[in-house]
């Protein structure tokens, strides 16, 4: 398969800026968490970060071309292991243009404790409507995939939480599932603090 050089370049410095982004944001940490994007004019192309690669430290040529079936497409790297669900959201939802899965502290521990996640702000109940809890399943499993790709099918969900793991963010762009996700983290902080006050 033939991919448009310029394309990719461009995406990849889309991505490598928003997740470089979403790590000062506290979206992520270590080397958790993933994003990816279609490439545009080539929809059955995705980039996906490269396994082991810090949000905070990625660099355009850490992120991996591979079909939606999550095969790389290149010799430029391992893709993350969440592949499969990045994937399986982008063959499911074809509207979808970017999907990011941040490892953020509030919404995580949110879950955890509570069992889901209320919408208590004004921005997160007009920018993300509804937020899916996924249970527990080790990371980079097909079961995991499964259910996370199961909570974006034949629905109109933005986001959801995997217990114990962080959320998921599916957009147009690689910009939109961003702030999806860091709308997300101030809902939880704030419902967070509310329920402290009861």
């Amino acid at each position: 398969m033939e991919l448009d050089s310029d394309q990719i370049a461009r995406l990849r410095e889309e991505l490598t800026a928003v997740t470089r982004m979403a790590f000062t944001r506290g979206l992520s940490s270590g080397i958790s968490g993933n994003t990816s994007a279609r490439v545009p004019g080539n929809p059955g192309v995705v980039l996906i970060k490269a396994t082991g690669k810090c949000f905070g430290e990625v660099n355009p040529e850490d992120f991996v071309p591979v079909d939606l079936a999550g095969n790389p497409l290149s010799d430029s790297g391992k893709p993350s292991k969440e592949v499969k669900f990045h994937c399986g959201i982008y063959r499911e939802r074809p509207e979808v243009g970017a999907v990011f899965h941040g490892h953020s502290a509030y919404t995580t521990a949110y879950v955890v404790a509570k069992g889901d996640l209320p919408l208590v702000t004004a921005a997160a109940r007009g920018l993300i409507g509804e937020v899916e809890v996924v249970d527990f399943a080790p990371a980079g499993s097909d079961a995991l995939a499964a259910m996370v790709v199961a909570a974006f099918k034949g629905s109109t969900c933005k986001c959801c939480v995997l217990k114990t793991h962080g959320f998921v963010a599916a957009a147009a762009d690689i910009a939109k599932a961003f702030y999806l996700g860091d709308v997300l983290e101030d809902n939880a902080k704030v419902a967070s603090i509310m329920a402290s006050y009861k």
